[in-house]
């Protein structure tokens, strides 16, 4: 596997140790990765072991989407449109959202679960904020992500993408809001899967980046910032997501070594995927802590 793919197949199983996911559900997603029955078992034994008993959340019923209102600290969001643009393979969706005076533009990546409709508000709250705003479907290749019924299908088709697909896809979002909002400076920002892929497309090199913003994604091997100098760094991770936290010195001493501006912050009593307010890890406190956070970035490093 790459790492992203075992990035997936971990988060899978740590979803059914924390009762998240039953056994059933999860080694069926598994499957859907190409994980046979024996090597699933083995998987979810592991985290297991690295998962301790006190860091997992209370089971709780799935959310359908984003919760009614704002989450505290939030900006109104601003309502998105969907939108196709030229990309270097083929066309790519997104999800437009168009402050009214836009102070700089973000270009939102997903989480393993593709474009959906919690992607789409946090790009309207980022308008909302004064940012214009692109949530890209790094699923658009396959017709993206609205033709999977399965939201694990989408997670499975994601996980079989070379990850260099996903860079020159996303620096083709980067060219759409340059030609969008001219004149501005660019940031990105990513959850989970998307927080991993900031990581990555840093470590390619991006210097029209101004500012970055990776939530709780997995760092990328051996990476050598110094091509994305012009970027200003604001990592999050959660105090409980010991998987995610432990690449955190390795980004911490690159970005070191490379010179740039960052500040990685580790949210207290929060789990990875805090920042989701659809989802079962939500944790109010450290999500409104990230936003106030990510808006004084902003307006230190890309207003």
């Amino acid at each position: 596997m790459t790492p992203l793919q075992r990035y997936i197949a971990e988060e899978i199983a740590t979803d059914h140790v924390d009762g998240l996911l039953s056994r059933r559900e999860a080694l069926r997603r598994l499957a859907l990765l190409g994980i046979g029955g024996t090597a699933a078992s083995a998987l979810i034994a592991a985290c297991a072991d690295k998962r301790p008993a006190a860091t997992a959340p209370s089971p709780a019923a799935p959310a359908p989407g984003p919760k009614p209102g704002l989450p505290p600290g939030m900006d109104a969001a601003v309502p998105t449109e969907a939108m196709t643009w030229a990309g270097p393979r083929g066309q790519l969706q997104g999800a437009w959202a168009a402050a009214p005076q836009p102070r700089g533009a973000v270009l939102v990546i997903h989480e393993n679960k593709g474009l959906n409709d919690w992607v789409r508000s946090v790009a309207g709250r980022l308008a909302g904020a004064g940012y214009s705003a692109l949530a890209i479907d790094l699923l658009s290749e396959e017709g993206g992500t609205a033709t999977f019924s399965d939201p694990a299908a989408a997670t499975a088709a994601l996980s079989k993408v070379d990850p260099e697909r996903f860079i020159a896809d996303l620096r083709s979002g980067l060219d759409e809001l340059v030609r969008r909002t001219p004149d501005r400076k660019l940031a990105v920002v990513g959850f989970c899967f998307g927080g991993g892929l900031v990581w990555r497309l840093l470590a390619a090199g991006e210097p029209r980046l101004a500012a970055a913003v990776p939530f709780y994604g997995p760092g990328a091997d051996g990476a050598d910032f110094a091509g994305s100098k012009n970027a200003a760094v604001l990592g999050f991770y959660a105090a409980k997501d010991d998987r995610v936290n432990a690449s955190e010195p390795q980004m911490r001493a690159a970005l070191d070594q490379a010179g740039l501006v960052f500040d990685l912050v580790t949210e207290p009593d929060a789990d990875h995927a805090f920042f989701n307010d659809s989802g079962q890890r939500y944790n109010p406190a450290a999500a409104a802590d990230a936003w106030k956070r990510l808006r004084d970035w902003f307006a230190r490093h890309l207003a």
